[in-house]
């Protein structure tokens, strides 16, 4: 049996997002939860979750504002040069369509 990847796993970017809201939701309602337990290792796991999850979105920030900047390069890029560009996709795709042709 051929291992599934987590990419291969979601169908969508959105499903992949509402996993990551998902699991950004039921850290803070875990974190809310315990808020009150005074116990020495559920302080130190509500500081290492606390501190998780600030790291996630900073490296989901990140990952966004990527993207963005090279969604807009690639924009300019197509309408600086469309006919280069064209000629680039067209051939990719004949290439894509001979190879899985071969299969």
């Amino acid at each position: 049996m051929r291992r599934q990847t987590i990419i291969g796993r979601y169908e969508t970017p959105d499903a992949l997002r509402h996993d990551a809201r998902r699991l950004v939701e039921d850290a803070q309602a875990l974190m809310e939860a315990t808020a009150q337990v005074a116990d020495e290792k559920v302080v130190q796991a509500r500081k290492r979750l606390a501190a998780a999850l600030e790291s996630g979105q900073q490296a989901y920030d990140t990952v966004r504002e990527r993207m963005v900047e090279s969604a807009r390069a690639a924009d300019r890029a197509v309408h600086e040069h469309p006919y280069p560009t064209l000629t680039i996709a067209f051939g990719l795709g004949a290439l894509i369509g001979l190879l899985l042709r071969r299969r």
